[in-house]
């Protein structure tokens, strides 16, 4: 069977990698070790894979840190790290990432208007700039899973928050079908597989 027509990849109300661009702030040590709101373990395999998701379809990245300059904070855990070695990160001392000039260009150089957002934590770095990215006109798309906050309730009410304002919560296993839509893009079909079935979904499964 021959697969749908590509609709506009730009222009489409639906993620495609032509229209987005992913961004992942503050996957650092400490804010792991405040998340309560989803096994930690979990959420490292959720960002991991949201990122090779990214990776996969091409997107542009936006990759931002706080306070390792000032030594107050450490690097991106490394698993992560070493997926965004191309993307080295905007380091800031402000808790809303939208209010640092160097992170704010790097946004608007993607000339993406739709925003995959991934950060720690929910309701502070998560919330903070999908709420001025959305009063700039921007479509904003928090990665439920792939995010986290200091308790169930602050995740909760950070996702609320937005989607109050107009964000679109998704899933890291709907963005990386949302990105391939059609099993006849041979292009990325088997990275997505890998990533989804093979490496997490079915992994483990028996006959």
């Amino acid at each position: 069977m021959i697969g749908s027509s590509v609709r506009d990849p730009i222009g489409d109300h639906l993620l495609t990698p032509r229209n987005a661009a992913l961004v992942v702030i503050d996957y650092q040590p400490s804010q792991f070790s405040g998340v309560n709101s989803i096994d930690r373990d979990l959420l490292r395999e959720n960002i991991v894979s949201t990122v090779r998701t990214a990776k996969a379809f091409g997107l542009p990245v936006v990759h931002s840190t706080i306070n390792v300059a000032t030594g107050r904070g450490q690097p991106t855990v490394p698993e992560l790290a070493q997926l965004l070695v191309d993307d080295p990160p905007v380091d800031r001392t402000t808790t809303n990432a939208w209010e640092d000039p160097e992170f704010l260009a790097a946004v608007r150089a993607t000339g993406r208007r739709k925003l995959i957002l991934c950060a720690l934590w929910t309701e502070i770095c998560m919330a903070f700039p999908a709420l001025d990215a959305l009063a700039e006109g921007y479509d904003v798309y928090p990665v439920v899973d792939a995010i986290g906050g200091t308790s169930e309730e602050a995740h909760r009410a950070g996702i609320r928050r937005v989607v109050q304002a107009g964000a679109h919560p998704i899933s890291w296993v709907s963005l990386a079908v949302e990105l391939q839509r059609d099993w006849t893009r041979e292009e990325t079909v088997n990275d997505v597989i890998e990533i989804v079935l093979t490496d997490r979904l079915l992994k483990g499964a028996t006959a």
